[in-house]
């Protein structure tokens, strides 16, 4: 092979760049589990202030985060609703069950896209002592297994103004909240207005190298605290990564549109072979979700992709996943966008 690899699996794959290890390296660091780490004190109120809230809480995961999130909303054995593609009913290993004793029902969505009444169709608040009760909805912007889909604001808005209507809390899992604020220009502080709890995730499209931060009100977080310790989730000097979260938060959150244009070079590139491969239009964030007419097209796309020495997963049996990120540059996705047309058309004659 001739050429370096070009990795889109994951916008996780990122390595810091210079300016992030230099942050990393003369952070002024303290024990969290006290509350006594600067960095960690500093990114916290700054998430928080971002994004209209109280108060923030560090995480070394994002599946720890929502979890974090879900239950300081959703008492045990209540429910928490939504959609059938979410990362916190499809990724976060039952997690909900297992540590918040919080059970969950889903609908159908097209791409991940919110459809307010539908959600608030499902909900069935105080179901009486025979039916489990709905405590919350959960939604995701942007929407990973939807494919980088860019939530509606109007629907957004939508679906908080009814969810209070019926005493129902809301969860934004925002992993990729940056990358929605970017594409749609709308505030941080309004995306934050939207729900009780939001998780936020450093190391996807900012290039961290780890950690999410939980903001909520005062009283939620400082519970959340209490349980984020109880998982098993206590730092010490952890602020040598808070300061790579706040590098990442001052330096590249705007240029997440570079990423946008890259993700939408390489779909183009893909839709010319065949549009039912991919819509270039809907690809209004850094994940190309393909789709195939087979598993074995998509298997035999896979395939053809890594001996060409590009890199990409599988996140359905028929659809595969390019997710462009910090460490793909011009150059990476024009190679990428060269080579892909010749690999599709293989994979479809399979």
């Amino acid at each position: 092979m001739t050429h370096p690899v070009v990795d889109l699996r994951s916008d996780t794959l990122t390595r810091p760049t210079p300016g992030m290890l230099e942050a990393i390296a003369t952070a002024e660091v303290g024990d969290d589990v006290y509350g006594e780490d600067p960095e960690v004190n500093a990114l916290e109120a700054e998430v928080a202030q971002l994004l209209g809230h109280e108060a923030g809480l560090f995480c070394p995961t994002g599946s720890m985060s929502n979890m974090l999130g879900v239950r300081a909303l959703v008492p045990a054995g209540q429910e928490i609703i939504c959609d059938s593609l979410a990362h916190i009913v499809r990724a976060e290993l039952g997690g909900h069950a297992v540590f918040g004793q919080v059970t969950t029902r889903t609908w159908q969505s097209l791409r991940g896209q919110l459809d307010a009444d539908q959600a608030l169709g499902m909900a069935v608040p105080d179901a009486g002592p025979y039916f489990v009760s709905t405590a919350a909805i959960a939604i995701e912007d942007t929407h990973n297994f939807g494919g980088g889909t860019v939530q509606s604001v109007d629907e957004l808005r939508r679906l908080r103004a009814g969810a209070a209507a019926l005493g129902l809390d809301v969860h934004l899992d925002g992993a990729r909240l940056w990358n929605a604020h970017v594409a749609t220009g709308v505030p941080l502080s309004e995306y934050g207005s939207f729900a009780d709890t939001v998780s936020v995730c450093l190391s996807k499209g900012l290039g961290a190298p780890v950690g999410s931060v939980l903001v909520a009100s005062a009283e939620r977080i400082a519970e959340a605290r209490i349980w984020r310790k109880r998982m098993g989730g206590g730092m010490r000097q952890v602020g040598v990564l808070a300061a790579a979260g706040r590098y990442a938060l001052k330096h590249h959150v705007a240029r997440l549109a570079d990423d946008h244009a890259r993700a939408r070079t390489i779909a183009e590139a893909l839709a010319g072979v065949d549009d039912s491969i991919i819509e270039p239009e809907l690809v209004r964030s850094n994940i190309v979700a393909s789709q195939w007419p087979s598993a074995a097209a998509a298997q035999a796309f896979i395939a053809g992709c890594a001996a060409e020495g590009l890199r990409v997963s599988a996140v359905g049996a028929r659809v595969v996943r390019l997710v462009t990120h910090l460490d793909i540059d011009e150059s990476g996705a024009g190679r990428a966008a060269e080579a892909l047309p010749a690999i599709a058309k293989q994979a479809l004659n399979v």
